[in-house]
């Protein structure tokens, strides 16, 4: 049984511990009653400073804690920065003629063909007797032997090869005596390896076997009976959560065409790991299922709810129903952000709804898993991190063990675009691992009488990087909460950001260094700090008040100049040398969270290099910055929120499109990283869901289940991963409602979100743009010619004709089209055909 454990390096000694213990409630404690000298008198609690600042950045937030206000008014709300608002003095950093000549750039490529889809299943076909120790997984089966026959049972797959043996009364368990004896509960004694020989299958816990005797009873001993297992019916079905959507999913008819479907660049599926294992509750998978799985904390659960302190200050609400399965009366939710979203099942409907690309964000932050009381893992980023990497491995594996085997699984990890291109054209969902954490590589400073002193040098930021790209890490960020030895912070906006800024403090020994400045797009600031006039003394000294006695080492908060606001601090040497690293190594950068200085310098970095790597991948970045990525040839997937504001986010993006590049749009859920998600627009909206509906591919998708619950995105808004299928429905309705055509054109940017990534990925391996898009690439028609030749006799493969001549314009089934030119023509259409396995066939010119 784990247990709560110290580390040296965490605590040392229980003295430590207690001490880690009143820093955390001296944070939380104070910040839940902030003094104000507003109008109205009274206090300002945390959960109201919360919510105000989810408000100001655009993000879902409880009404009811706030002043009264037009949540649905288009000027404010959700913003497609998470910085300043956006008001009317904003000014576009493009061009009127530019976003017109964008818009109907993406509007002209949403004409081209689509890709050819068909489908493969989601399952394996089930057998009347298993092919190998995998395929019983999810069954029904009888045991027998030629003397007799030995029960029925569902095999529910606990990992490859093992199971437990369920029947109405509960798992079949090899008890301590040596006796099989069915129990109701499962545990390492019902886990059962199963091994395939000649006679049949073998049935094992460590070294005792599972042995048929008289009378068709079950016993054990050091040599087990083989059985026969044969497909049986009317055993029930282990407690599961739902998938309720039906039909095949699609795949593509070659493995190396152009792709279809959703696309999520920003999620924390291991974000049970974090803050040091005890913060969040919940986790994507367990051994046992969804009702191991989906169970609340243990210190959530001992106080009925009422002693979640975290829980209730992110949420707003002084307490919660504990009970995760079967019932999930108050989580998941849209707003409780210390609990499970991310439930491989919930994943599944996902994928079976049409997501196809995944980015799974490592996630750490050493100072506030230190500040936490309660922890089972190390606070270092690193370790946390890599610990969090082979979890997503594990769970890889188990998924493939409820698919019947390895490889078997929707869940894929890749490491390079043309595998992920394979996987989603067979049908599955690509998962790329990334990292998000404050202090990468350990990477911190310290500020030393005004002087920087890093913690990190080149040569280590080197092995790092050689180290997690070894790992997988395919997608990094520089920066999270804190100011680090590689670039400044945008800050946390709002009552929130002192709170974040002393643990800044903490870990640099210096506050940010946030000055006034005045944006020229009136926009692309860092986030708003609380400032000269809206706090006196008395409110500084209740807010720091109580650490300072604790610790003894915090001086005054900084008292800022009025907004906008923007961190002095910007791209270090060091950083400049991690990108450059990132970009040798074909790693996809994000400037998210970057100080609005480091991200300006971060994209000169990245157009020296002349490297498309990059992205912004949940909306931490500013308007100064999307067309410059964009123009780099990266891509942007806004923070995703609620269904309203990202429709007001696609439709400001399609301005600043690059017609250079193929254009798709995705978004960044954020979830399990103490984001919000989307709130419901209500059941009385005019033009609600309507289950069932029709997903991406064709499948029919009704309201998802999961023990006694029943979710509708109306009501629920997306309260787990499962329901953004259904949020992609609403992303519809709500776009058709403003303008008619629009709900089918949002949904067509966002399947080829997946593709729109994959040519981004390409392009980091060197893979030139297309020679259609981009004229200035096309060869000549007489040296094309040659080429074609030599394609035809070599038997050249997809990925040899991209790295001579680029990327295609189309790659519809086994045909690629590129342009070359000649002195009659400016456009000649080359049209490559592949033979099945992927070699050049035919090159034809038109």
């Amino acid at each position: 049984m784990a247990e709560d454990v110290v580390t040296q390096e965490q605590a040392g000694g229980a003295r430590r511990v207690g001490l880690a213990a009143l820093v955390a409630l001296a944070v939380v404690g104070v910040a839940l009653a902030i003094p104000t000298s507003g109008a109205g008198g009274g206090a300002v609690t945390l959960a109201m400073a919360n919510e105000q600042a989810k408000s100001e950045r655009g993000v879902p937030h409880d009404d009811a804690l706030l002043p009264p206000h037009d949540h649905n008014d288009p000027a404010t709300k959700n913003d497609v920065s998470r910085g300043l608002a956006v008001g009317d003095e904003a000014v576009d950093p493009t061009s009127a003629a530019e976003r017109r000549s964008a818009e109907k750039y993406v509007a002209s490529q949403r004409a081209l063909p689509d890709p050819r889809l068909t489908t493969v299943r989601a399952y394996q076909p089930r057998t009347a007797v298993p092919a190998d120790r995998y395929a019983m997984a999810g069954g029904c089966y009888t045991l027998s032997t030629p003397t007799g026959r030995y029960g029925t049972y569902y095999f529910k797959a606990t990992r490859l090869g093992g199971y437990l043996l369920h029947t109405p009364q509960g798992e079949l368990t090899l008890q301590r005596n040596g006796s099989v004896a069915v129990a109701a509960k499962p545990s390492a004694q019902a886990d059962w390896t199963v091994t395939k020989t000649a006679r049949g299958f073998v049935l094992a816990i460590g070294a005792r076997a599972l042995v048929a005797q008289a009378g068709g009873a079950l016993g054990s001993g050091t040599t087990g009976t083989p059985f026969r297992l044969a497909l049986a019916r009317s055993c029930p079905a282990y407690p599961e959560a739902g998938i309720d959507v039906t039909g095949d999913p699609f795949a593509g008819v070659t493995s190396y065409q152009e792709v279809r479907g959703f696309v999520d660049a920003h999620t924390h599926g291991m974000a049970f790991e974090f803050l040091g294992g005890k913060v969040h509750c919940g986790r994507p998978w367990h051994e046992y299922g969804a009702p191991y799985a989906l169970d609340d904390c243990a210190d959530h659960k001992i106080t009925g709810g009422k002693g979640a302190l975290l829980e209730s200050v992110l949420s707003g609400k002084a307490s919660h129903d504990p009970v995760g399965w079967p019932t999930f009366k108050d989580w998941p939710a849209p707003e409780s952000l210390t609990h499970e979203g991310t439930y491989y099942r919930w994943l599944e409907r996902a994928w079976r709804g049409g997501q196809r690309l995944f980015v799974n964000l490592l996630v750490e932050n050493n100072k506030l898993c230190q500040l936490y009381p309660l922890k089972r893992n190390s606070c270092d980023d690193m370790t946390s991190i890599r610990l969090q990497a082979a979890d997503m491995v594990k769970m890889q594996s188990y998924i493939d063990a409820q698919f019947g085997g390895p490889g078997k699984g929707f869940y894929r990890i890749v490491k390079d675009p043309f595998e992920a291109r394979r996987v989603i054209n067979g049908g599955k969902m690509a998962v790329i691992m990334g990292i998000e954490t404050s202090i990468p590589f350990g990477c911190t400073y310290k500020k030393v009488l005004g002087r920087d002193q890093p913690a990190c040098t080149p040569g280590e930021i080197d092995a790092n990087l050689d180290e997690m790209q070894r790992l997988g890490v395919r997608q990094m960020e520089l920066v999270n909460k804190f100011d680090n030895a590689l670039a400044g912070v945008a800050g946390d906006a709002g009552a929130i950001g002192p709170l974040v800024n002393a643990a800044n403090f903490l870990e640099t020994g210096s506050f940010w260094a946030m000055e006034h400045c005045d944006p020229a797009d009136g926009e692309s600031a860092d986030n708003a700090q609380i400032t000269i006039p809206d706090i006196t003394a008395g409110q500084q000294d209740a807010l720091f008040g109580a650490l300072g006695k604790v610790l003894g080492i915090l001086p005054a908060l900084p008292l800022y100049p009025q907004p906008a606001h923007c961190n002095k601090r910007g791209l270090t040497e060091l950083g400049v040398h991690t990108i450059e690293g990132m970009a040798r190594r074909k790693m996809v950068f994000d400037p998210d969270h970057l100080s609005v200085k480091a991200r300006a310098a971060s994209m000169d970095v990245i157009e020296d290099l002349r490297y498309p790597g990059v992205i912004s991948s949940h909306s931490w970045s500013t308007p100064d910055t999307y067309p410059r990525i964009y123009k780099a040839g990266g891509f942007i997937t806004p923070y995703a929120g609620d269904s309203t504001g990202f429709v007001a986010k696609w439709r400001r993006h399609l301005g600043w499109a690059d017609s250079r590049y193929y254009f798709g749009f995705g978004f960044g859920a954020d979830i399990n990283g103490l984001g919000a998600q989307g709130n419901p627009r209500g059941k009385d909206v005019p033009n609600p869901v309507k289950y069932p509906f029709t997903g991406l591919g064709g499948v029919r998708i009704d309201k998802q289940k999961a023990g006694q619950r029943t979710w509708d995105i109306n009501t629920d808004g997306v309260a787990q991963y499962g329901l953004y299928p259904d949020w992609v429905e609403d992303l519809r309705k709500v776009a058709d409602a403003q303008r008619r055509g629009d709900g089918a054109k949002i949904v067509d940017d966002m399947a080829r979100g997946a593709e729109a990534y994959l040519q981004m990925w390409e392009r980091t391996y060197g893979v030139r743009a297309d020679s259609c898009r981009n004229p200035a690439l096309r060869m000549s028609k007489a040296k094309a010619q040659r080429l074609a030749k030599r394609m035809v006799r070599t038997r050249m493969s997809t990925r040899d004709v991209m790295a001579r001549v680029g990327q295609p314009y189309e790659r519809l089934g086994t045909k690629f089209v590129f342009c070359a030119k000649s002195k009659q023509k400016a456009k000649v259409k080359v049209v490559v055909r592949f033979g099945a396995a992927g070699k050049v066939k035919a090159v034809r010119f038109r």
